[in-house]
């Protein structure tokens, strides 16, 4: 992303001096025409501005408008019986996301500090703006992202939608059985600190970032985090009633409405052209086009590549396979969109759209139950996209950046950076989340009563039901 900027950048003073000489060619330059072509420099410094700003805040809340995908997914894949209850979680998350980024998150994420959390700015987001179009102005504590033209409000808000979506990938991993008080409370912990503090060791200028791991949009920083913390917690919190039978077999527990699941993929598909392009943080045309397309091209391909494993697998092509098919592409090319082929996000899309079906399966082998996929679309493709950016990164595409993967002569240098970023931000996260888990299981509990997991959620947690006074009636 910081690359592109640059270039981007460079940009505004050759238009400059091409303008002085063109003014300057038939005679000495007089005093005016000097401060006209200022005032012309200035215009397009400050249009650019305007141009990156709208672009940032545009696809933030495209980003903010993936939190109604992920409340209709989820709650589509699970039973009637729990709706309100999912739906009121994927809601409150995102409010306690925005006050938990504003008093500390944002500063541990990209304070100025050491390589491992930011240790200035914190407790409330304050200081002077830190773009560059501040100028001499410039007093931040933010350096990590100075480098985004646009100014630090708008920085912010773009930012906070990724945490957010961070823990609302956790609701769809432990649905059906959590309580809510504990849900609210381990949200404000992963979106306040434990993401942050991951989250600065790659865009904030951490030791990852200078041991050259590279993460475009957050298929780690934000999927593969997400997903690690609701493994902690699916390990805490035990099956759901009635998911294995005693033998060990596998029961299916289906969705009550694939019509709702299937609106939120949709919705997910749309975000995620705000998700990786608007991770440029600037209008750079030639780029964001590129990122659109390879974004789409592996969710297409996931989608494919899901549809036919499932059917070859399960006999029938399986729609809850064809939409997390589709999630899993997003989910892998979110890394590497900005540093791959088009040709290369299809071959990452359909690996992923692959995986993600047999990770739902071995999941299950395990007794480790994820009610919506959660695990196998954002732990397991997660990892899959960041590993890819090693494998599939082609230098010309971005010169300056990540230089060559494996498959273009780089090596295996690339390759080894991105894996050591999975282990640690894997290890960190999973040992967090499950010292975080077992703290509010053992002072808050985090499981509902088997009577009132057995009546659902919605009567126990919320006293109200999705689809009141809606009756099933039997005809002979």
């Amino acid at each position: 992303m910081k690359k592109t900027i640059e270039r981007i950048r460079k940009a505004v003073p050759l238009l400059t001096a091409l303008g002085i000489g063109c003014l300057a060619w038939p005679g000495a330059l007089r005093a005016e025409d000097v401060q006209f072509t200022q005032e012309m420099a200035d215009a397009l410094a400050n249009s650019k501005v305007m141009a990156d700003t709208l672009w940032v805040l545009v696809t933030a809340m495209l980003v903010f408008f993936m939190n109604t995908g992920f409340a209709m997914l989820e709650t589509g894949l699970a039973r009637a019986k729990n709706a309100v209850n999912i739906l009121s979680k994927n809601f409150v998350v995102f409010a306690i996301s925005s006050v938990a980024f504003w008093i500390i998150g944002w500063g541990l994420m990209f304070g100025d500090g050491n390589g491992f959390f930011g240790a200035q700015g914190l407790f409330f987001l304050h200081g002077a703006d830190n773009s560059p179009a501040a100028g001499d102005a410039y007093a931040g504590v933010y350096s990590s992202i100075k480098w985004a033209t646009v100014p630090l409000w708008a920085k912010f808000f773009f930012q906070l939608v990724f945490a957010g979506t961070a823990a609302t990938i956790v609701s769809g991993c432990v649905a059906e059985r959590i309580k809510y008080v504990s849900f609210i409370v381990f949200s404000f912990i992963i979106v306040g600190v434990m993401y942050p503090v991951t989250g600065h060791w790659i865009w904030g200028g951490g030791w990852l970032a200078g041991k050259g791991f590279w993460d475009f949009a957050g298929s780690t920083v934000v999927h593969s985090v997400g997903g690690w913390a609701g493994l902690a917690g699916i390990i805490v919190l035990g099956p759901r009633i009635g998911k294995y039978r005693q033998d060990g077999s596998v029961k299916p527990i289906p969705g009550h409405n694939m019509m709702a699941a299937t609106l939120g993929c949709f919705i997910l598909w749309l975000g995620w052209f705000g998700f990786n392009p608007g991770s440029t943080m600037a209008a750079a045309v030639m780029d964001i086009a590129r990122i659109c397309v390879t974004t789409n091209s592996a969710a297409a391909a996931g989608t494919l590549a899901a549809t036919i494993v499932s059917w070859r697998l399960l006999g029938k092509p399986d729609l809850s396979m064809t939409l997390n098919g589709c999630l899993a592409g997003l989910v892998a090319i979110t890394a590497p969109c900005a540093f791959v082929t088009v040709a290369g996000s299809v071959v990452i899309g359909g690996i992923a759209g692959t995986i993600v079906v047999l990770a739902v399966l071995f999941f299950d082998k395990l007794k480790l139950d994820d009610p919506v996929g959660a695990l196998s679309v954002h732990l397991v493709n997660g990892i899959w996209g960041t590993l890819a950016v090693g494998l599939f990164a082609k230098d010309a595409i971005m010169p300056g950046t990540t230089g060559d993967g494996l498959f273009y002569g780089g090596g295996v240098k690339l390759l080894t950076a991105q894996l050591t970023g999975v282990i640690a931000v894997g290890a960190f996260t999973f040992a967090a989340s499950l010292a975080a888990w077992s703290v509010i299981k053992a002072i808050l509990g985090v499981r509902v009563s088997r009577e009132e997991e057995i009546r659902g959620l919605d009567i126990g947690e919320h006293a109200m039901e999705a689809y009141a006074d809606f009756q099933t009636f039997v005809t002979k």
